[in-house]
C-alpha cells in the first residue's frame, strides 16, 4: 500500500492551488472510475489526490439559451437523463447511456470522461516490463504494432502507437462541435474539443493539450436542429459493459429530403475521437439513400490502415456509419 494525501476542494481556485503546492505527484479525482483502475494496475501512482467532485457549481446542467452547458463534475447518468438532452440531442444521451454500467454512470463525471486513458491491452497489462508501451514509458516501443491488434486503431495511428481512444461521450461531442472550458493558474480558457486531443505521432504519452493543473470546468454544445436528427450507434463484442469496436455519432441538418449539413464522428477505430470530414463533404446537398450513405461511409475510411487482426474494422466501420446515417435521416421524415 503506497501512502498518499487527500484533499477535498470547495472551489476550482482551491483545487488548483492545492495541486500546484503538491507538485509532480498530484492528481485530480472526481468520480475516480478511471483513475482507480490505473492505480490498481500500477500505471498511476499519485502521492496526492485533490477531490474536485464537489466544486461549487461544477455539477450544473443548463439547457436554457443558445447552448447546452454541462459542468465538468456533472454525472454521466444525470446528463443522459436530462429531459432536453434525451429528447432533442439523442446522440449525446445515447453516447452516455451506452457507456459502462449504470453504477459507473452514477459516479463518473462528464469532464473526467473526456480524459480517459486508452484500454490498449499492452498499455494496461505491461506495467512490470512484460510489454513495451510508448504511452507508459516513452521510447520503449509499441508491442501492439505487429502484435495482437484486434482492438487497435485503423485511423490516426503512427509508427509509435496505434492505441484506440476509448470514450463514447467525446465522439458525440466531436460531432456536435462542443467546446471545453478549462481553468488553470492563469484563468479560464475555452477550446474546441478537436483541440483537446493529441494524435500519437512520435510522442504518444502526450495525449491531451490540457495543462497539468488545469481542470475541465465545463462543456458547451451549440443548440442546433440537427440534434433532433441524431443517433449514436455502437457496435461491440457484447451488448453491455464493453468498449466500442466501432461507433458512429451522426447529426443531420436536413433541407427537405437533402442533407444540408452533416455532423459525423467515429469512435473505436481511431487514436483520437475522429471527425469524418470526408463523409460530411460527400453528403452535403445529397439525397440520403442507402447507396449514398455507404459511399459517404466508405469515404470516411479512405485513409484507414489495417494491422494484422483489425482489418474487419474498416468494413464494419463503414457499414455502422451507413446505418447511423440512414437512422438519423429517417428522423426528419
Amino acid at each position: 500500500m503506497k501512502p498518499l494525501s487527500y484533499v477535498r476542494a470547495g472551489t476550482a481556485r482551491e483545487a488548483i492551488d492545492a495541486f500546484v503546492a503538491a507538485g509532480d505527484g498530484a492528481r485530480y479525482i472526481a468520480g475516480g472510475t478511471n483513475l482507480y483502475d490505473l492505480m490498481k494496475l500500477g500505471i498511476e501512482r499519485p502521492a496526492h489526490l485533490i477531490d474536485i467532485a464537489d466544486l461549487e457549481g461544477a455539477d450544473r446542467i443548463d439547457t436554457d439559451g443558445d447552448r447546452l452547458f454541462f459542468g465538468g463534475a456533472a454525472l454521466m447518468a444525470n446528463v443522459a437523463e436530462d429531459p432536453v438532452v434525451s429528447r432533442d440531442y439523442l446522440v449525446l444521451a445515447e453516447s452516455l447511456s451506452k457507456a459502462a454500467s449504470q453504477q459507473l454512470r452514477n459516479m463518473a463525471t462528464v469532464g473526467g470522461n473526456l480524459l480517459q486513458r486508452t484500454r490498449c491491452p499492452y498499455f494496461r497489462n505491461g506495467v512490470n516490463g512484460t510489454y513495451p508501451c510508448n504511452k507508459r514509458e516513452p521510447g520503449s516501443g509499441c508491442a501492439a504494432l505487429g502484435g495482437l491488434d484486434r482492438s487497435q486503431a485503423v485511423l490516426g495511428a503512427s509508427e509509435a502507437c496505434n492505441a484506440v481512444s476509448p470514450g463514447d461521450w467525446p465522439v458525440a461531442l466531436m460531432a456536435m462541435d462542443a467546446t471545453i472550458e478549462l481553468q488553470g493558474r492563469d484563468g479560464t480558457r475555452v477550446i474546441p474539443i478537436s483541440e483537446l486531443y493529441r494524435p500519437p505521432s512520435q510522442t504518444p504519452h502526450l495525449e491531451f493539450t490540457i495543462g497539468r493543473e488545469e481542470i475541465v470546468t465545463g462543456i458547451a454544445v451549440p443548440k442546433t436542429a440537427a440534434g433532433r436528427n441524431s443517433v449514436y450507434l455502437k457496435v461491440r463484442d457484447r451488448e453491455s459493459y464493453a468498449f466500442a469496436l466501432v461507433s458512429a455519432a451522426v447529426a443531420l441538418e436536413m433541407d427537405g429530403d437533402r442533407v444540408g449539413q452533416a455532423h459525423v464522428a467515429l469512435g473505436g477505430v481511431a487514436t483520437v475521437p475522429w471527425r469524418a470530414r470526408a463523409a460530411e463533404a460527400f453528403l452535403r446537398g445529397r439525397t440520403l439513400d442507402r447507396e449514398g450513405a455507404l459511399a459517404a461511409a466508405t469515404a470516411a475510411f479512405a485513409d484507414a490502415r489495417a494491422g494484422r487482426h483489425n482489418a474487419f474494422k474498416i468494413e464494419l466501420g463503414a457499414r455502422t456509419l451507413a446505418d447511423a446515417l440512414i437512422t438519423a435521416g429517417s428522423k426528419s421524415q
